[in-house]
């Protein structure tokens, strides 16, 4: 749906205020429980709402249903909502179980935008539940008014949930008071593979407490399973307060799916009756688009695609990865030719032009997976680029090469990687000089997570591309809980005046662990 008005920038503290956290304040049904076909009063939306895939002039807006209804969404300038637009969206039901979205188009720049949703009963539009308030900022038109985000990614993982004697998901609470543009989710959005038990004992003594639910009392098979994994984050309140405020930008790794799960890869864990693991992506597939509003990854649809460019201004275009879908098998990595890799071969040729397309000063590459750390699965294969082999590339090393060097020689500049994965934080500056690869220019990679799961000791470094471990932040065993040790975020703030990028590591508790100032118009840094 589109709409043409240009609206006045509100004040920014509004956003703050009492619309959000009446929306995030509504009673949850049941825990896991599925819409009834069938149910006296109104419709209602007690998951909340979301915004995503935002840019200068759109948005997309989500909600969830808890019966069919109609998806009505109003846009205004202010909370007041006076001559407020509206724009009628889907019909939501049991096909994309009961979510739905709304394109909104014709926005202002670089503006404040309040929306409500209205959920309207499909055969008495007269019947409409109780508006969910929601807002977002459009990226701007100028370069002078700056960009700031957050990103981390890990949810839920490790038997780690919602823990209401704690505040449940805290971390978000605490990014959303920060108010940025918008939040980069890394992947692992959810544990599919990760039971939640109803308590764990910590090696102190001390009981862990869970929020549990059926889908999560197992792992996931069935596409109802998938559902219900997505659904659990949407139980906690700072979840649906974050979300009715932040626009997010989404992509996912293993844990949508199962632990280091590749294409074509058949299960022996006697957990699952599921055997093919291309069966369970495709189930996770789906219901990961239908649990976040993104553009290219329509909700249900087989076509559609993770990887993206998401364009933030002429400040900034994000390049969305999708490590997983493509990747060849998990091994030693030790192939002298890898035209497959990690990207697969048209995603490695899409990123290229598209780097090359670009004209925005900085270019955040969001990686769900790290290039120079080395993640094992098992004890001879690997699962992320870097297989422990310090000498030239080989395997997925191969085709990282490749996209170094083209960046390098078509002189691409404001080039930095983002990631999440392997749940601790830290900095690493990949050089030339101290690589067994040398065609490729300096350039940072930054580590931030997890959000909310178990905390591991730190990976070793793989020596190919030369990175140098300028921070890290990480505990000394694995799988530490929340309680035992801060969750991690990062944040990106780019200066509109100098373009400088500031990259701040976070320990929950508002604690800025490290900080780094990147100068824009370098290809390597």
């Amino acid at each position: 749906m589109s709409h043409t008005p240009r609206f006045p920038s509100p004040d920014r503290r509004s956003v703050l205020r009492g619309t959000l956290a009446a929306s995030a304040a509504l009673a949850l049904p049941a825990l896991g429980s599925a819409p009834a076909l069938a149910l006296s009063g109104r419709p209602r939306a007690p998951w909340g709402v979301q915004s995503g895939s935002v840019t200068a002039s759109s948005g997309l807006v989500w909600v969830r249903s808890d019966r069919p209804a109609r998806m009505i969404v109003e846009t205004s300038a202010t909370e007041s909502f006076r001559n407020a637009h509206r724009c009628h969206g889907p019909l939501i039901g049991p096909g994309t179980d009961f979510t739905g979205t709304t394109t909104l188009r014709g926005l202002p720049a670089g503006e404040q935008v309040h929306y409500r949703v209205t959920l309207a009963d499909p055969d008495d539009p007269r019947r409409t539940g109780e508006p969910v308030h929601g807002t977002f900022r459009t990226a701007p038109a100028k370069r002078r008014d700056g960009v700031r985000f957050l990103w981390s990614g890990d949810i839920a993982g490790q038997g780690w949930g919602i823990n209401p004697d704690i505040g449940g998901y805290r971390a978000y609470e605490e990014m959303r008071r920060l108010d940025p543009d918008f939040f980069l989710c890394s992947g692992d959005t959810v544990y599919s593979d990760g039971v939640i038990e109803p308590s764990v004992t910590l090696p102190d003594g001390r009981i862990w407490r869970n929020i549990t639910t059926e889908e999560k009392s197992r792992v996931a098979q069935t596409l109802t399973d998938f559902r219900g994994n997505f659904r659990y984050n949407l139980l906690d309140e700072n979840v649906r307060r974050f979300n009715a405020q932040v626009p997010t930008i989404v992509q996912w790794d293993d844990h949508e799916v199962r632990n280091n799960w590749y294409p074509g890869q058949i299960l022996d864990d006697v957990r699952y009756t599921e055997k093919r693991v291309d069966v369970l992506a495709e189930r996770a597939r789906r219901a990961f688009s239908e649990y976040f509003p993104i553009s290219t990854l329509p909700a249900g649809e087989r076509e559609g695609r993770v990887h993206r460019v998401v364009h933030h201004g002429p400040l900034l275009d994000v390049f969305v990865l999708d490590m997983r879908s493509f990747r060849n098998a998990n091994s030693p990595g030790r192939q002298a030719d890898d035209t497959q890799g990690i990207l697969g071969a048209e995603q490695l040729a899409w990123l290229k032009r598209e780097l090359a397309r670009s004209r925005a000063v900085w270019k955040v590459i969001a990686s769900d997976m790290p290039l120079g750390l080395v993640v094992a699965d098992g004890a001879a294969n690997f699962e992320a680029v870097a297989q422990g082999d310090p000498g030239t590339p080989l395997g997925r090393e191969l085709q990282i090469a490749e996209l170094l060097r083209y960046i390098k020689h078509r002189r691409i500049t404001g080039t930095l990687w983002l990631t999440a994965d392997v749940h601790y934080t830290s900095a690493q500056h990949y050089a030339p000089e101290r690589a067994a690869f040398k065609d490729f220019a300096p350039f940072w990679e930054f580590v931030s997570g997890p959000l909310a799961a178990g905390g591991f000791p730190a990976n070793a470094l793989d020596a190919t591309f030369g990175p140098e471990r300028v921070f890290v932040r990480a505990p000394e065993r694995a799988n530490v809980s929340p309680m035992e040790s801060p969750q991690y975020f990062g944040e990106v703030d780019i200066d509109g005046g100098s373009g400088e990028l500031t990259v701040r590591l976070r320990a929950e508790g508002g604690t800025v662990l490290f900080s780094k100032v990147l100068q824009p118009g370098h290809v390597g840094q």
